[in-house]
């Protein structure tokens, strides 16, 4: 029987390695594999972190000086009675209750303020003087627009513009309506926007903003009120 020839067998891939490469310990790869962690943070101790100051509150526009020739004149003739400021660019004479009447007639006559373009007021309820009421007055010949601005108590009242300026009329029973001023002299002081019989004044800040003549609306709608 003849003898069986042997084929070589080629080398396997693991027998190719060179010997002097090392196999990675458990410890390396452990290693590499590791996630690098942040640093603890520091236990919270409970307390809740300063609260930081409020920003100081800016400081708003105040009223300058007013000059001009017109303010001279008046200056000259009702002294420490009257001032004249400018807020805003908005010119206007702040004038001491007790002339203001004159005053006003003497812009028309003299000064061609002929248009009353509207009378207001505004409540400051802690003040002793707790109403200021503003006339804003149009000279067209003029093209020039000013403010007179006068202070009265609660329960005060002042003559009436309307034989100087016939738009006073429904200006000033609006400012009634209101803030409850009334004018002396006026020929029809009653409410213009409010019925007849309603109690308060919706303007004054005393007076809610949900607030409503109950027995009114009862009397007069036959409803309960919805407030």
């Amino acid at each position: 029987m003849a003898e069986e020839s042997k084929t070589p067998v080629p080398p396997s891939p693991e027998d190719k390695k060179p010997a002097t490469e090392a196999v990675p310990s458990k410890q390396t790869s452990a290693a590499s594999n590791a996630v690098e962690k942040p640093p603890a943070q520091p236990a919270a101790s409970g307390a809740a972190p300063p609260a930081k100051p409020a920003p100081a509150k800016p400081a708003g526009p105040v009223p300058e000086a007013w000059n001009s020739p017109l303010v001279e004149k008046y200056k000259h003739q009702f002294g420490s009675g009257l001032e004249a400021l400018s807020y805003l660019g908005q010119n206007y004479f702040a004038v001491d209750r007790s002339l203001i009447a004159n005053f006003l007639k003497l812009l028309r006559d003299d000064d061609q303020f002929d248009y009353c373009v509207d009378i207001t007021a505004v409540h400051y309820p802690k003040r002793d003087k707790q109403f200021d009421l503003i006339w804003i007055l149009y000279s067209f010949s003029r093209n020039e627009r000013i403010r007179v601005k006068t202070q009265i108590a609660d329960g005060e009242s002042l003559p009436s513009s309307v034989p100087i300026w016939a738009t006073a009329n429904w200006l000033e029973r609006e400012v009634y309506d209101m803030f409850g001023i009334k004018f002396d002299g006026h020929p029809d002081m009653r409410r213009i926007l409010l019925p007849e019989g309603w109690k308060g004044f919706p303007l004054r800040k005393d007076y809610g903003i949900l607030q409503q003549d109950k027995e009114w609306v009862q009397i007069n709608l036959g409803i309960e009120s919805g407030q």
